[in-house]
């Protein structure tokens, strides 16, 4: 079972900040999540709400402000005085970061209550520039965004994410189309999902944080799971004999 950084590492340091990704980065993991959104000037940048209220000293919705605007914000000291001036990263600084390493990226595109016209081109194009075509997913509760996706670029891999328990998994991904698909954990464990586990589906789950569920997910065959702490969850991807 894969593990995947959460926002980064972002049980113990600020989310969806450099210092995060650059934890996570350290670790003998496969893989790290981050949330994309789009400024007022059509940047791509990393942020998991709309608002910036929660993770900084500010507050707005950042498809309102500018990148510099943005950048003007401590989104560190929220969570510890230790992380005081991290900004809010663009995704091309956290691809850089990851540049020299072997990480897969799971980007979520946060379509899903702002459409953001142009943002599905923006992250095909500045994946594809930085040579990541095979190094990430891209993923959404807003599944539009990622037919779409597919649409411009069917060589990367996509994956929905749900809620919700699914009556017919693979019918779905398989019509979208997508390649994976990103569930909240506990429907894991429901029989459609047990089955399409069975043929080989790729199924990686959020957010799991207790031992015990990474060891009941890893017993299943789940492909990943997404955690906020992954440093933590490493002796739970192999099982045990």
């Amino acid at each position: 079972m894969e593990i995947y950084a959460h926002r980064g590492s972002s049980g113990t340091h600020p989310e969806n900040t450099i210092a995060a990704f650059q934890e996570a980065a350290r670790l003998p993991i496969q893989g790290v999540e981050l949330d994309v959104h789009l400024s007022k000037d059509g940047e791509l940048v990393v942020i998991h709400d709309e608002k910036i209220n929660r993770t900084s000293k500010g507050k707005g919705f950042v498809k309102d402000m500018t990148l510099a605007e943005l950048k003007a914000f401590d989104f560190g000291s929220w969570f510890s005085d230790d992380f005081k001036g991290q900004t809010i990263p663009t995704l091309r600084e956290v691809l850089e970061l990851f540049a020299d390493t072997s990480h897969h990226l799971n980007i979520e595109l946060k379509s899903d209550m702002f459409p953001y016209p142009g943002m599905v081109g923006k992250v095909v194009a500045l994946v594809e520039e930085m040579e990541f075509d095979t190094r990430v997913v891209l993923s959404s509760f807003d599944h539009e965004s990622i037919r779409a996706a597919k649409q411009v670029a069917p060589h990367l891999e996509t994956a929905p994410l749900f809620k919700e328990v699914l009556v017919d998994p693979l019918d779905y991904m398989y019509n979208v189309p997508a390649d994976a698909l990103h569930l909240y954990f506990r429907t894991a464990f429901r029989p459609s999902i047990q089955e399409a586990l069975k043929t080989g589906a790729i199924i990686r789950t959020y957010t799991v944080n207790k031992e015990k569920d990474a060891e009941a997910l890893r017993d299943i065959g789940v492909s990943a799971i997404f955690t906020d702490f992954p440093e933590k969850m490493i002796p739970y991807a192999i099982k045990k004999s």
